[in-house]
């Protein structure tokens, strides 16, 4: 339960671990060595009186303004004042726990110039649950997330609101009550070091990249309890197709699916039932298959910046140099969060069309209009599909790239910006709307399940079927449909069918 810091690169297990799992952090002792190497340039520099910027300068169009050494703290507390403009509801717990850990991961690798005690003071921030109330809007992800991380360093000196014990309170009473002083004044430097970063950014994406694998592991179990329940031919699912073609998502989604659909006895060859399927079943490797290589993708942007260096400037104290560039500028993240917005949407896309498919008469191959006995007075599982539709047509708009505007700001001193924070934001809202179409895809192909009496399921569509009869009844008659929803979404939040169907052998990631 304890992560240690410095030594090697975090993986995006690392950051789940202590944003969810309060994992306790610490510092390695070679990461203790860098942070002070750096620390002394930063000091021999403010001494000999040198002009470096964000040391002995303003910020932004104040960069050619410079600041005396009597005045540097007063210019780093003034700095986290000023920018402490975020706006909006508050980041959730676990999202400012990554932001606090990849702040000071950033940290270890000694190129920032910070104080050794600010670094440990956010350490025990963390390992005694304080967590600063952060609003999610006010980025506009380059110059770093600099308005989400002064709110952060507003706790660390006995401003600002932070959560302790799920209670909020004042920055100055959550450190009293978790016994940690605060922070009396910031050194030169320390302010800039503290919020010039992508870390905002970065922790929502990954902690949405985290759970987009687990949601689309869901989608390919969903995607296969329709095919029981619509006699779906199986012969669209073989290797060969794939492997020709040659993608890696595609080729891995066909053999999940024959996975999970292994031993079923209600799945079909081309010909017996129908020569062929229509796309949302027929070319499910392809699209589940673009995505799961889509999310692949952003994983691995993601694992680099959460161990960047991603200040500004940049302390290289074996070269005895500082320079000043662009690091902070989330463009490398804001790219792949848009991305990852669309590969989501797109999940939600064809399961909804799958949905549409179970419910629709015409489209169902012999089951009751909308899943139900007696239709007419029964509507059933009609307005399921309403809802998906509507989510999926929000997806839509949400999936609008941020990254493709950009407003300048600072007196145009900053004048190409990342929109990488709602990027990032936006993947996130996607995903919440994909994992309830998904519940309904499994609500819905669970009832198709049953209306066609399958003698025998696969040996995964057996799992989740009967995990999901255990907390929702079959629908005889009309009754409040989205109580239904809610506990196949809670099913899924779980990860209970997943695990359930991984301790079956059957290996249904991405890769």
């Amino acid at each position: 339960m304890k992560l240690i810091l410095g030594d090697q690169n975090l993986r995006l297990e690392d950051v789940v671990n202590v944003a969810r799992n309060n994992y306790k952090v610490e510092l390695a002792d070679t990461s203790i060595k860098r942070i002070e190497k750096a620390r002394a340039l930063v000091e021999r520099y403010v001494e000999e009186g040198r002009v470096c910027y964000g040391i002995t300068t303003g910020f932004g169009m104040f960069s050619d303004v410079v600041i005396s050494k009597e005045d540097t703290s007063l210019l780093q507390k003034n700095l986290i004042m000023s920018h402490a403009c975020g706006v909006g509801n508050p980041f959730s717990i676990e999202i400012v726990r990554g932001i606090m850990l990849l702040r000071v991961n950033n940290f270890t690798k000694g190129h920032s110039g910070i104080r050794l005690c600010a670094v440990e003071k956010l350490v025990e921030m963390l390992n005694k649950g304080v967590t600063p109330f952060i609003p999610e809007k006010g980025s506009l992800g380059a110059s770093g997330d600099l308005a989400p991380l002064s709110h952060m360093v507003l706790v660390m000196l006995g401003m600002g609101k932070a959560y302790f014990n799920g209670e909020l309170l004042e920055g100055a009473v959550a450190l009293e009550k978790a016994g940690i002083e605060k922070l009396e004044n910031l050194s030169s430097k320390e302010g800039l070091a503290l919020i010039n970063g992508t870390q905002a950014m970065t922790s929502v994406g990954a902690l949405t990249v985290y759970d987009s694998i687990q949601l689309m592991k869901h989608l390919d179990v969903a995607a296969a309890m329709t095919f029981e329940a619509f006699k779906g031919v199986t012969c669209a699912l073989d290797h060969k197709l794939h492997e020709v073609r040659g993608h890696k998502g595609q080729i891995k989604t066909a053999r999940n699916l024959l996975n999970i659909l292994s031993g079923s006895s209600s799945v079909t060859k081309q010909g017996e039932v129908r020569v062929q399927d229509p796309y949302s079943l027929r070319c499910t490797p392809q699209i589940h298959g673009a995505s799961k290589d889509a999310i692949n993708y952003v994983k691995e942007k993601v694992e680099i910046e959460i161990n960047a260096v991603t200040d500004n400037p940049i302390i290289f104290p074996d070269d005895d140099q500082v320079l000043s560039g662009g690091n902070f500028h989330g463009q490398p993240m804001a790219l792949p969060f848009d991305f990852l917005g669309i590969a989501l949407s797109e999940m939600a896309n064809i399961s909804e069309r799958r949905i549409e498919r179970l419910v629709n008469p015409d489209l169902n191959h012999g089951l009751p209009a909308f899943l139900v006995e007696k239709g007419g007075l029964n509507s059933g599982f009609m307005i399921v599909q309403y809802s998906a539709a509507a989510l999926v047509s929000e997806n839509k708009v949400l999936a609008h790239p941020a990254s493709v505007d950009s407003i300048p700001s600072s007196a145009n001193q900053e004048d190409h910006v990342s929109m990488g924070t709602i990027a990032a934001r936006k993947a996130r809202e996607i995903l919440g709307n994909v994992r309830k179409v998904i519940a309904m895809e499994m609500l819905t192909a669970t009832q198709g399940i049953d209306l066609r009496k399958i003698e025998k399921l696969g040996i995964g569509t057996e799992v989740a079927y009967g995990i999901i009869r255990k907390d929702v009844k079959y629908y005889d008659i009309d009754r409040v449909m989205n109580i239904d929803i809610n506990k196949v979404e809670k099913i899924i939040d779980s990860n209970i069918i997943i695990n359930n169907v991984e301790n079956k052998n059957i290996e249904i990631g991405l890769e």
